[in-house]
C-alpha cells in the first residue's frame, strides 16, 4: 500500500509539473478561435508595436476607452523610454445608455471606473472577449443601496452592446492576441481604464458646466484626477479606494 500510495503521489507531482511548464499563451493557443486570431493577426499585432519601438511580446500593456468619442486604445511599456506609448487606437462599434456611470443591473450602462481584466473568453458568445472586473470596490461602495450592480462586463466581437466594448470579431483578435502576449510574458494585472469623455476638451466642459447631478459631477472629478495622472506621465498610478468609494492615485 506504501509503496502505491508513493507512486500515486510520484505521478500527481508530475502532472503538476507539466501543468506549471504549460505557460498562459500555450493553453489558451490550444482554442480553436485563439489559434485563428494569432494566424491571422499576429503579423499585424508585431508590426504595430514594431513601428511605435516598443518590444513584442509586450512587457506589459494598458487598455483605456472613452464613451463619448467611442474609441478604445491600447498603450504598451516602452523600457527605453520608460513610460507607456499609444501602441493604437480602434473604434468602439457601438455603445449603449449614457454617460455616467452604471449602478444598476440591466441600466444599460457602460462602466465608468478604473478596472482589470479578469476572465479570458476563448469561446464566447461574441468570437472572443476579455470580461473586466464589474464591479470593483467603488462601484461596490456606490451601489450598496442598489438592489444588484450587475455584472458581466465584457470587451468583445461582434457589434453589439448592452454595457460593453464591442471591437468586431478583427480588432478583438488583435486585442486579444495583446492581452494573452502581456500575460504569458508576466504581466499579473491588464488594466483598463473607461472614461465618459476625454477630460481635456471643450466637450467636457460644456457637460461638466450643464450637468446637473452634483454625485455624478464629483464623481467625474475624481475619475479626472487618474485621467491626468496618466496623461502627465504616461506611466500608471497605484489606485486604491477609500471607505466612501473615492479612487486614491499614487
Amino acid at each position: 500500500m506504501l509503496s502505491y500510495i508513493l507512486l500515486m503521489f510520484s505521478f500527481l507531482s508530475n502532472q503538476a509539473m507539466v501543468m506549471d511548464s504549460v505557460t498562459f499563451k500555450e493553453a489558451q493557443m490550444k482554442y480553436e478561435r485563439v489559434d485563428i486570431a494569432f494566424s491571422e493577426n499576429e503579423l499585424i499585432v508585431k508590426n504595430m508595436f514594431n513601428e511605435k519601438n516598443v518590444e513584442y511580446p509586450p512587457k506589459s500593456i494598458f487598455f483605456r476607452a472613452f464613451k463619448t468619442e467611442k474609441i478604445f486604445e491600447v498603450w504598451g511599456f516602452s523600457s527605453v523610454l520608460n513610460r507607456y506609448v499609444l501602441i493604437h487606437t480602434y473604434p468602439i462599434c457601438e455603445s449603449s445608455g449614457v454617460v455616467g456611470p452604471k449602478r444598476q443591473e440591466g441600466d444599460g450602462q457602460v462602466p465608468e471606473g478604473f478596472y482589470k481584466i479578469s476572465v479570458f473568453n476563448p469561446v464566447s458568445n461574441y468570437f472572443l472577449s476579455l470580461g473586466i472586473n464589474y464591479p470593483n470596490t467603488s462601484d461596490s461602495i456606490l451601489t450598496k443601496n442598489t438592489s444588484a450592480p450587475g455584472s458581466d462586463i465584457y470587451i468583445h466581437g461582434n457589434c453589439l452592446s448592452i454595457g460593453c466594448i464591442p471591437l468586431t470579431d478583427d480588432f478583438i483578435k488583435e486585442v486579444y492576441i495583446m492581452a494573452v502576449e502581456a500575460k504569458s510574458n508576466g504581466q499579473a494585472d491588464i488594466e483598463v481604464h473607461i472614461f465618459p469623455f476625454k477630460f481635456n476638451n471643450e466637450l467636457y466642459d460644456k457637460l461638466l458646466s450643464n450637468y446637473k447631478n452634483l454625485e455624478i459631477k464629483n464623481f467625474w472629478l475624481n475619475l479626472k484626477e487618474g485621467y491626468n495622472y496618466f496623461e502627465n506621465k504616461k506611466l500608471l498610478p497605484e489606485i486604491k479606494v477609500n471607505s466612501v468609494g473615492n479612487y486614491l492615485f499614487h
